[in-house]
């Protein structure tokens, strides 16, 4: 499993070439890929902003209305850099799975009220911080990029964390009620300079 960051398509694009054209290619056998873009849940703020222009008497979809959620946007994108453009964490595992959230079915999560998803995902990102400090996460956006609607990357020094963090999310509303969850891939992280260990059949060390 190869997992890149880049700042731009064009630069991930460069990177898989460089890889493509590789000696390192000949050993080498695709059979998936998955691209998207790191996001960050903002429904508190969406909803407390949705709230603030509806008391100006805001239309929503004016000019107007459009013109405050956008300032209101790059604000956020200015506050959250670090988490927009993180490194990726010196874990020792890493865990990756795509998700949706249901649609077409008798539950509808895109038919929900804003106010009733922010609920939900709150409820679910309180089952995360109980694994503060043990586990990592980075949760990145696919729609339009990919079959599936986000992706997340979990990084932890010990991978019994992952099955612990994921079991205990099955149970929260926005899991069990509307989530769809792909393939599960589990690795074991070490730099790039000990990959000559690795093709030579050696177990290749963190650091």
């Amino acid at each position: 499993m190869i997992v890149h960051f880049r700042k731009t398509l064009d630069e991930l694009n460069h990177s898989e070439l460089r890889v493509a054209h590789s000696r390192f290619h000949e050993f080498l056998e695709p059979t998936t890929s998955y691209v998207s873009v790191i996001e960050l849940g903002l429904y508190e703020a969406s909803v407390k902003l949705y709230s603030e222009l509806t008391e100006k008497n805001l239309e929503p979809g004016t000019a107007e209305w459009n013109r405050e959620v956008e300032s209101q946007l790059a604000r956020q994108r200015q506050a959250a850099a670090a988490r927009l453009w993180p490194e990726i964490p010196r874990r020792r595992y890493l865990c990756f799975y795509p998700m949706n959230k249901l649609r077409g079915e008798s539950k509808n999560w895109y038919s929900q009220p804003i106010t009733k998803r922010q609920k939900m995902m709150r409820e679910h990102g309180m089952i995360g911080r109980h694994y503060a400090g043990r586990v990592t996460q980075i949760i990145s956006g696919s729609i339009g990029f990919d079959d599936w609607e986000w992706g997340v990357d979990l990084f932890a020094d010990d991978p019994l964390v992952f099955k612990k963090l994921v079991y205990e999310m099955r149970f929260d509303e926005a899991s069990a009620v509307y989530g769809l969850f792909g393939e599960f891939y589990v690795g074991l992280r070490f730099p790039a300079a000990q990959l000559l260990i690795l093709l030579e059949g050696k177990t290749p060390s963190f650091t």
